[in-house]
């Protein structure tokens, strides 16, 4: 089992998909994911009215930090309410100071690219809910190596 850890920050309007396939992901590697809610431990509603229930408050995440990702899911709402949160930004320039993984999905890309899944440095993004998977994958070859992303990978009956 890895000690790797990792919060992802759920805001009201996140797009399901990229919130629930990665943390899935990296809790079937072995890294221990904490789903932070935004404004506090309360059900979230997401952009297609699917609730998601945070085992935390973002507040009560930081604390416990640092992670070895922090992963952004998208969902235009989400995207704006993640965007004008002043302890998403404290959290981010954490992380970034750190030199410590930074994944955002369906985020606008400082240098765009046609690519699924784009990394730069420390600094992961891809481009909407149907590269989840490859998003999440990508987060779990990063932290815990690829071998171990391939063995999460193989029963998924992913095409290649």
């Amino acid at each position: 089992m890895s000690c790797k850890r990792a919060l992802v920050i759920l805001a009201k309007g996140a797009e399901e998909m990229e919130t629930v396939i990665p943390t899935d992901l990296m809790r079937r590697a072995g890294i221990s994911v904490t789903v932070a809610g935004l404004t506090g431990k309360e059900p979230v509603q997401c952009s297609r009215d699917v609730l998601i229930c945070p085992d935390s408050s973002l507040e009560e995440a930081r604390k416990q930090g640092p992670y070895d990702v922090v992963v952004l899911p998208g969902g235009n709402l989400g995207a704006q309410n993640l965007s004008e949160s002043p302890a998403v930004k404290e959290v981010l320039q954490e992380q970034d100071g750190r030199k410590a993984l930074i994944a955002a999905i369906c985020a606008d890309h400082y240098k765009y690219s046609e690519n699924r899944v784009e990394k730069d440095g420390h600094i992961l993004t891809s481009r909407g809910p149907g590269t989840s998977f490859e998003f999440g994958l990508a987060i779990v070859e990063y932290l815990v190596g690829k071998e171990t992303a391939d063995q999460v990978k193989a029963p998924l009956v992913l095409k290649d």
